[in-house]
């Protein structure tokens, strides 16, 4: 009879528990929180670029069974190209990919990594820039967390009216172009335009600009091949443009370590299918290109080649002058990236593997 009551006396203390917990709301524990993320990326929802930012999400995602929820929004659509770094610094978006040289200025000792260095490829250009900031940490990325970096292949001439085969063709023309671009077709003898890749098509079409300083990706990547007539293949002076995915700072210290480890493990995945579409982009987006009728695709002699060389390498001299004078290690960061350059460039995939690699894996079933 005792051995009753004291039951049904247990049974009651448990039930007035449970009611307790129930009315002040127990949070579940941490490990069964959901973290739920905004990422926010300036290329357009059907680039191949923006397929891996989408399928990043799903991958961490997966990695974490769950417990990471991230909402992509391509395209500019939560915050613009030139928006997205600071966007992050405040929380507008946890997670933001865009380009460097959209806030020149912004990033001191980065800002080498565009230089002409002789970049063959996006897929060696990428390796690179990846290479530089492990090696260097630049504090100008002190107030994010940096996921990885990746970059385009040398970038080109695009005109759409008149064709450019000498450095006097230059002359007069109105070329949009960003950050170290912007300085390199302003040695060759043009006028730059400051514009994000996503303006460019409207303003080619509309004849406010003459071309483009740009890889050949965004011929198909961004549809250019519409209202571009000309491409000079300009590789010896062709930059690259370092690609940032970077973390809001306080949300990164707020994770537990396990979620931590699949962002940073995922993320040098990424860096390399990210080279392998930009390779990808280079050979296929030429191919695009020539489909249309009346474009012609031009090539510099040596001799041409070797003026437009010399027209530019003033540039790589005034960075390390200037930024030496910041205090920056400038001369060394050259050093390094010509080093690692050389380096990747020995072990770089084929084109044609780059180009079967993301037919198989992204092009038919994204």
């Amino acid at each position: 009879m005792r051995l009753a009551i004291f039951a049904q006396i247990v049974v009651l203390i448990l039930a007035v528990v449970v009611a307790s917990g129930s009315c002040a709301g127990v949070k579940p524990t941490r490990s069964s929180e959901v973290i739920e993320l905004s990422y926010s990326n300036f290329f357009p929802p059907t680039h191949l670029n923006s397929v891996l930012a989408e399928r990043f999400c799903r991958e961490v995602e997966q990695r974490t069974n769950g417990r990471v929820r991230i909402t992509h929004y391509p395209g500019g659509s939560l915050t613009p190209a030139a928006g997205v770094y600071e966007g992050v610094v405040k929380g507008i978006s946890d997670i933001g990919m865009s380009c460097l040289a959209y806030t020149m200025g912004r990033f001191p000792a980065s800002e080498i990594v565009d230089l002409p260095h002789g970049y063959p490829s996006g897929w060696v250009a990428t390796k690179v820039a990846n290479d530089f900031y492990r090696k260097f940490k630049p504090k100008e990325f002190d107030d994010v967390q940096v996921l990885y970096f990746h970059a385009h292949g040398p970038g080109v001439l695009f005109t759409t009216k008149k064709p450019v085969r000498k450095l006097e063709d230059l002359r007069g023309l109105v070329i949009r172009s960003t950050g170290v671009g912007a300085k390199i077709v302003e040695a060759l003898g043009a006028k730059g335009y400051g514009a994000s890749q996503g303006e460019a098509y409207e303003l080619m079409s509309k004849g406010t600009i003459d071309g483009s300083f740009t890889p050949r990706e965004v011929l198909k990547g961004w549809k250019q091949a519409e209202v571009v007539k000309y491409v000079t293949l300009c590789y010896d002076v062709g930059n690259t443009t370092d690609m940032f995915v970077v973390i809001n700072k306080a949300k990164w210290e707020g994770f537990p370590s396990d979620v931590k480890k699949v962002f940073l493990d995922v993320s040098e995945e990424w860096v390399e299918k990210h080279g392998m579409v930009w390779t990808y982009y280079d050979k296929v987006a030429i191919e695009y290109f020539l489909s249309f009728p009346e474009r012609v695709l031009i090539e510099l002699s040596a001799n041409e080649m070797a003026r437009w060389v010399r027209a530019a390498q003033p540039l790589i001299d005034e960075y390390i002058q200037q930024k030496s004078a910041m205090g920056l290690p400038a001369k060394e960061y050259h050093d390094y990236l010509v080093a690692r350059v050389k380096y990747w460039s020995e072990k770089a995939p084929s084109d044609e593997f780059c180009v079967n690699w993301v037919e198989k894996e992204l092009v038919t079933t994204k």
